[in-house]
């Protein structure tokens, strides 16, 4: 499953520091796959959207702060918990119900985003 931040945000920007993979944006900022990632060139994300890592894509909320969920790992393999509940005074990070994604599959994300170069 991924993250979502609901109606409820008060855009303190709590969260947005704490996302290990940079999948939280300020409403109305558009987003980018390279951003805080290792991604370069074509990308194809989970969801199947095929993109250039650099491109921006508009964003999701003009309102409160965003997740993408193509990015969000519920900071599987970087934390214990999502760190953009744990730190959100109200409680507006939560399970996003229409995105679900195994332990298994988070971690896969991860390591796509963060690729590891081996010497």
């Amino acid at each position: 499953m991924a993250i979502k931040i609901t109606e409820e945000c008060i855009n303190c920007g709590a969260c947005e520091p704490e996302c290990p993979n940079n999948a939280i944006y300020d409403a109305g900022v558009e987003w980018r796959f390279s951003e805080g990632t290792s991604i370069k060139g074509m990308f194809t994300s989970k969801s199947g959207l095929t993109a250039d890592a650099d491109a921006p894509h508009s964003a999701i909320s003009d309102e409160v702060y965003y997740i993408v969920s193509d990015k969000c790992t519920e900071c599987v393999g970087f934390h214990d918990e999502p760190q953009c509940a744990a730190v959100c005074p109200v409680d507006c990070c939560v399970d996003d119900e229409n995105w679900r994604e195994s332990d298994e599959d988070l971690i896969t994300k991860k390591d796509t985003l963060h690729l590891i170069i081996q010497d």
